[in-house]
Formats: structure tokens, C-alpha cells, sequence
């Protein structure tokens, strides 16, 4: 989604002279990656019309380069064109209904959703009342399972209005409850008539679309209908970390008049986050998002273990910590992508997907190790490294390489302690995030 534009913006920030030609030919460059992404091509060409009428503009604001202005300008008119506003989010007692057709994501958005409340310290149970798909009920009360939530349903009962009744009064002692509303494959006169006949029980505080990211611009065609129906209180567009066209999806819903909520960024339940225009494009736009990796952060990493490690207290468990803590904030490409400058940096995907690997096998090798050899790793010797690598099904030389990246990474947090790295720059303003 919109791969071409951080590119862009990124060449146009190196050359020598922002004149009227680089000018263009940045707006050119901005207007195939929106059309690419399924963008309507109305609102791209009013969008390039506002960016360059903007851009050249005599008069630069006081302080600001040429170059530099137009790339602000670049990044208050996408802010604008993807929403503007920050998702508002209720965090008391409430009852929210979720709707959308088939391959949508709705029952797994459920589960995320369920999840995320519960983060903030709700209760939380779910219905299901999708009596058209045989698994809907089952998949819920699995993913249900893995968050440790009540979900309701009823697989014989074929009444889904009955459903939601009994269901509301089974999880009524919840501060949240998440209904799961059936779906189609097309929005017909029956299904029309099932969501108004849930929506009048449910008297619902948020009515919720839930929308693939992959079908582009006719999103704004599902938004205006779903909202006619019901009385739309926002949306949740989800597979934005796979869609090419999650932007059109995005861009649709503003012109739809109906708010993005939240982000569904991957198949992990934590992979869910709010949606703010303003971070979005700061990430697209190849800024970082350190606001949203601080908030990644607080939740993977213990506070206490992560001042005990800035003290010089580092041995293997930390490491282990430190690994765990990598892999609940995501993956190693969208970690990169929050951190400004980073994302600039071209890896390849291979490359990041062997590092993730070895990391999991290292936690395999640490499995394998005692207590003693976890806190004083200099007694590892061949005979050791043999029987780690025998007992987590691998082999002594990456026993060894696993040694040898800890080592560094001692190292490194050595300059840490000294505190170099924490008084400037993106970590400084991570780490202080995460300390509160």
C-alpha cells in the first residue's frame, strides 16, 4: 500500500534545488501510487491540485526550506485526505455491534477487539450470532478460549435475533459486550432486515463495520450502505499489513463521511491498533511512529527488568526477556518502520524473516540450558554447547552464534548504562515514553 510513495518523498527530500519541475514530478509520482493503491482518481487529482497549488506557493513559512515545506505540505494534505481526526474510543460500560460481509475479518476482529478493551481493564464477553457459517461460533469460542473470555452462542438455534437476547443476558455482568453479527457474501433484503432487527434489541453504544482492506475504493459504497441500515459509529479496516489497496479503503471511508476506528495490521490478536491519520502518515511518509512503538513497548516490556538491564544487569534470561518483549511488539519490519530514519533502510524481507527464525531458535537453546549457565554464560564449553543444541534440536555452531549475539548485545548495553544513547535521539525519547 502506497510502497511508491515513501520512495518518492524520500528522493525528492535529497535533491539540490525544489523547483517547479521537482515539483511536479513528485505530485505525478504522488498521484500513480494513490491510483495504484485504488484511490478514486476524482479525489487524487484534487488532492495533487491542493499539494501543488500549496507547494508553490512564493511566500515559505519562516524557518522552512523549499524542500522542506513541500514535504510538509505533502503530509498535512494526506492527514487530511485519510481522516484528519484521531479515532475516539469509549472505555466505559458499553455494548458494541459489529458488522460486515463474508472475508471481511469480523469474527477474528471480535477476538482483537475483545483483547483490546481487556488491556484496559474491562471485562469483556462476546455473541455470536452467525447462524449463516457453520464454523462463525466455533472459531469465536476458540479464539475466545485463547483470551480467556465468555463467548455465547448457540449452534442449533437458528434465530439469530434469539441469539443476541439470551446472549446480552448471559454476559449482562460485563463491562463490554462484543456482539458478531452474521454475514454475506452481498448485502441483500434479508440480511437488511436480520442487522435491523438486532440493532433495535441491542440499542448498541457503537455500530462497527468491519471492512477488508483488499477491496479498495468500494469501500465507500459498503460504508454509505451499512451506515443507511444501521447508523454507522465507525469502521475497522483490517489486512492493511497485506492489502495494496488498504489506502483506497481508507480514503473511501472519509469520503463516506464514516470514521476509521481501528487498523487490523496482521493475523496475531494484539495486531490491531487505533487508528490516527496523523502517525499513519508520518509511517507512510517514511517518519517513523515513535508514539506507537513507546505504546508497543509499555505493553511488552516489565518496566524493572528493563531498568535492571540499563544498571548492567544482563546475562541470558535477560536476553531471553529481550527477545519475548521483540516478539509481542511485532514484527522486526514493523518495528523498523515506527523508528524515524529506519524505515528508509532497505532490507530485505528474507533477511528480516532468517533473523525472526533465529531468534525463536534461540529461545529453543536458552530452553535448553541451566539456571547457571543462563546467569554466568562463560562456563559454556564444547561439551555444554553439544547438549544445547542437542536438547533444542540444533546444532553447536548456532549454539555459538547465539553467544556471540549476546555478547554484543551486552556490549551495547554497556553504552546504555553509560548513558550516551538515552540523554538524545529516538531511543532516549522510547525509553523515557516507556518509564512513564
Amino acid at each position: 500500500m502506497f510502497d511508491k510513495l515513501k520512495d518518492s518523498i524520500s528522493r525528492f527530500a535529497k535533491l539540490g534545488v525544489a523547483d517547479k519541475t521537482a515539483v511536479e514530478a513528485l505530485v505525478k509520482d504522488i498521484q500513480r501510487s494513490l491510483i495504484q493503491s485504488d484511490v478514486n482518481v476524482k479525489l487524487v487529482f484534487e488532492l495533487s491540485k491542493n499539494i501543488k497549488t500549496k507547494a508553490l506557493k512564493d511566500n515559505l513559512p519562516p524557518g522552512l526550506t523549499r524542500r522542506e515545506h513541500v514535504v510538509n505540505i505533502v503530509y498535512e494534505e494526506l492527514v487530511a485526505f485519510l481522516g484528519e481526526k484521531k479515532a475516539d474510543i469509549n472505555l466505559e460500560k458499553q455494548t458494541i455491534l459489529l458488522l460486515g460481509l463474508f472475508g471481511s475479518g469480523k469474527t477474528t476482529t471480535t477476538a482483537k477487539i475483545a483483547k483490546y478493551y481487556m488491556k484496559h481493564g474491562l471485562t469483556v464477553g462476546a455473541v455470536s450470532c452467525d447462524t449463516w457459517r457453520p464454523a462463525a461460533y466455533e472459531q469465536l469460542k476458540a479464539l475466545g478460549k485463547q483470551i480467556n473470555i465468555d463467548v455465547y452462542g448457540d449452534a442449533k438455534q437458528k434465530d439469530p435475533v434469539k441469539i443476541v437476547k439470551k446472549g446480552m443476558a448471559e454476559l449482562s455482568a460485563k463491562d463490554v459486550i462484543i456482539i458478531d453479527s452474521a454475514g454475506r457474501s452481498a448485502i441483500d433484503d434479508e440480511l437488511a432486515d436480520e442487522l435491523k432487527k438486532i440493532d433495535k434489541i441491542v440499542d448498541a453504544d457503537e455500530k462497527i463495520l468491519v471492512i477488508s482492506g483488499d477491496i479498495g475504493q468500494a469501500a465507500e459504497t459498503q460504508a454509505r450502505t451499512f451506515n443507511e441500515l444501521v447508523g454507522l459509529t465507525g469502521v475497522i479496516v483490517t489486512k492493511m499489513d497485506s492489502s495494496a489497496k488498504g489506502g483506497g479503503a481508507l480514503s473511501a471511508c472519509h469520503a463516506a463521511d464514516v470514521n476509521v476506528k481501528f487498523l487490523g495490521t496482521g493475523e496475531k490478536l494484539e495486531d490491531i491498533e487505533l487508528y490516527d491519520p496523523v502517525r499513519f502518515v508520518s509511517r507512510l511518509l517514511g517518519m517513523g511512529d515513535l508514539e506507537t512503538l513507546i505504546e508497543k513497548a509499555k505493553d511488552a516490556i516489565d518496566p524493572e527488568k528493563a531498568m535492571d538491564i540499563m544498571k548492567g544487569d544482563f546475562d541470558l534470561s535477560s536476553f531471553y526477556d529481550q527477545i519475548e518483549s521483540t516478539k509481542k511488539m511485532g514484527s522486526m519490519s514493523k518495528i523498523m518502520e515506527m523508528i524515524p530514519g529506519m524505515s528508509n533502510i532497505k532490507l530485505p524481507k528474507d533477511m528480516l524473516d532468517v533473523q525472526e527464525e533465529k531468534m525463536t531458535k534461540w529461545k529453543f537453546m536458552m530452553d535448553s540450558m541451566t539456571k547457571k549457565e543462563k546467569t554466568e554464560p562463560d562456563i559454556l564449553d564444547r561439551s555444554r554447547y553439544e547438549r544445547i543444541a542437542q536438547g533444542s534440536g540444533t546444532r553447536p555452531e548456532e549454539v555459538r552464534d547465539l553467544i556471540k549475539h549476546y555478547n554484543q548485545t551486552k556490549k551495547m548495553m554497556k553504552k546504555f548504562k553509560g548513558g550516551k544513547m538515552l540523554k538524545r535521539g529516538p531511543m532516549a525519547k522510547m525509553f523515557k515514553g516507556m518509564m512513564g
